[in-house]
């Protein structure tokens, strides 16, 4: 017996298909329930695909039934399709793998693993690529299939994989040596001390400035005139903020003409004031709930100047007082304007405005399911890979993060998908993180895990968390850092403190008589003070500044009477 459990699970150990006939180049295992499929010499790779037509529903295309899928299992997917035709008054169709799992419980969980939007038959091949955990529980049965494009239209698909994906068991390890590779650097001191002055009469303060940008977001009105416990915890615990909903347009100007600048442009000169850099979020967000009513009632070039209009307006007030622009929110969930505009490569234009009116302003990307979880990975790489390449201003990509409730952030897929989105060659920026655990210890543990996979990865140059106080934020108590009226700091808010500001900061004293005239401190990254004391008193001539980045330092001191 223990032989044929053994036999079973071998190919999931050795990372097989769990497809059966992936490569398409016969119809076995597949199914096409009321539509028709046939093989097709069109083809990705082999010598077939299946083609689909008759599609009378969005979610029909060829599936198959999967044997194997373990819960709680953690896979990777791929797939190709091209479409034979598009569809007349829509710009483009999305395409999805989808992984339909029935479990013993009776729910039904849909799972989209691999997402393409505004597919148009021009295209050619496009590769669906995702990954997801499988539910946890007892599962009775599994599919996976294809879906998405509209009624009429007819695609070839082919090369479909679900791959069983190990847990990197030392992705701990490997994040502290990444760390210690990309974050640190050497200060090198030099001591020299003459007039009598011995080596146990000198000591050196090493004092660190938080220098890697970790931060919030801001509540705009509260930051100026709101809670001071909430404003001073700003102030002293986060060095970059971004605004939460102030800037937003339907926020911003609710009704045509009627436009609020003074509380954001208030807060954010309030927060530079406090040595903190600001984020603005967002000129446009293409998402159809969130254009302003009186915006969608605008059609043709009517709408065009007034987009322009906003956007130059927005850049040109705040271009001297932010760091970044998230430029058009979620733009692979919502096509608001490049739809009502019939024009896929509008998205494109209101950067290049955006990036004119506000050249020394950091220009982004900003989207959600593309690291939290996989579906979107892929195309949010090839989004971005899409910009970069028309030379429209694009400067790094925001991932959200807002992982799902009581679901713990997975080092492994984390990492996968870090590194997928890296391959765009553009800086990532965490913007929007938070996680879901009523248990405050355990939900320490995950921000944890999620700050130790940021940190780690070479691509990521900041992580902002979306709110920290459970009374303005938009989760509640088990998302936050600090709870309740009290203002109390809880496990999760004692466990960031502890990573930011002492395990990844350098903050050292050495004792000449035991560190020696020439030592060296293996210092992170960021702005530093060095402060010496003969007979415990504070030589201020002695003190030096400077930044510490990715090549050494040397620091040569002259101690003397």
């Amino acid at each position: 017996m223990s032989c044929l459990v053994l036999l079973c699970l071998l190919p999931l150990a050795l990372g097989q298909n769990i497809v059966q006939n992936g490569d398409m180049e016969t119809m076995d295992h597949w199914n096409c329930w009321n539509i028709h499929c046939e093989l097709t010499t069109d083809h990705h790779s082999g010598h077939h695909g299946i083609k689909a037509t008759g599609r009378n529903h969005y979610y029909e295309g060829p599936s198959q039934t999967l044997s194997g899928l373990t819960p709680n299992g953690r896979y990777t997917v791929e797939g190709w399709v091209k479409l034979l035709n598009d569809k007349a008054g829509q710009l483009g169709q999305n395409i999805e793998l989808e992984v339909a799992v029935d479990l013993n419980t009776g729910k039904k969980a849909y799972i989209s693993v691999g997402s393409h939007p505004l597919a148009r038959s021009s295209d050619g091949w496009i590769h669906l690529t995702g990954d997801f955990n499988a539910p946890s529980g007892g599962i009775k049965s599994s599919s996976v299939y294809y879906q998405g494009p509209s009624p009429g239209v007819n695609f070839v698909a082919d090369s479909v994989s679900i791959t069983p994906l190990a847990a990197n068991t030392h992705w701990r390890a490997e994040s502290d040596a990444t760390i210690e590779r990309i974050r640190k650097s050497d200060i090198n001191f030099h001591v020299t001390t003459s007039g009598g002055i011995s080596d146990n009469q000198v000591e050196i303060d090493v004092i660190p400035k938080k220098s890697f940008a970790f931060g919030t977001a801001v509540n705009c009105g509260e930051y100026l005139n709101g809670d001071q416990r909430y404003i001073s915890f700003i102030n002293k615990h986060f060095n970059w903020a971004v605004t939460e909903n102030a800037l937003k347009w339907t926020s911003l100007e609710p009704q045509k003409g009627n436009i609020h600048y003074d509380v954001p442009i208030n807060a954010i000169k309030k927060l530079r004031s406090n040595g903190i850099k600001v984020r603005a979020h967002n000129i446009v967000w293409s998402v159809d709930q969130f254009v302003p009513q009186w915006v969608k009632a605008l059609r043709g070039q009517a709408l065009k100047d007034t987009v322009k209009h906003h956007i130059q307006d927005i850049v040109g007030r705040t271009k001297n007082l932010v760091e970044h622009w998230d430029v058009n929110n979620e733009n692979l969930h919502g096509f608001w304007y490049q739809n009502t505009l019939n024009d896929r490569d509008y998205d494109l234009e209101i950067f290049r405005i955006a990036h004119q009116a506000g050249p020394n302003v950091k220009m982004f990307l900003n989207e959600y399911s593309v690291v939290a979880s996989g579906g979107m990975t892929g195309a949010y790489r090839e989004q971005a890979i899409r910009f970069k390449n028309a030379n429209v201003g694009l400067y790094g990509v925001g991932v959200q993060c807002h992982f799902g409730d009581n679901v713990e952030p997975d080092p492994t897929l984390i990492k996968e998908h870090l590194d997928t989105i890296a391959q765009a060659g553009v800086p990532i920026w965490v913007t929007e993180l938070d996680v879901i655990c009523v248990d405050e210890h355990k939900r320490a543990d995950w921000y944890e895990t999620a700050l130790r996979a940021f940190y780690g990865h070479p691509a990521v140059e900041g992580v902002m968390f979306w709110g920290f106080w459970s009374e303005r934020d938009w989760r509640g108590d088990p998302a936050t850092m600090v709870s309740g009226n009290e203002f109390r700091i809880n496990a999760a808010g004692q466990r960031y403190i502890d990573l930011t500001e002492k395990q990844w900061m350098t903050n050292e004293n050495h004792k000449l008589s035991q560190s020696g005239k020439n030592f060296k401190v293996r210092g992170f990254h960021g702005d530093y003070t060095i402060k010496v004391k003969v007979n415990g008193k504070e030589v201020p001539s002695l003190a030096q500044s400077f930044t510490l980045g990715k090549s050494s330092h040397s620091v040569t001191l002259r101690v003397h009477h």
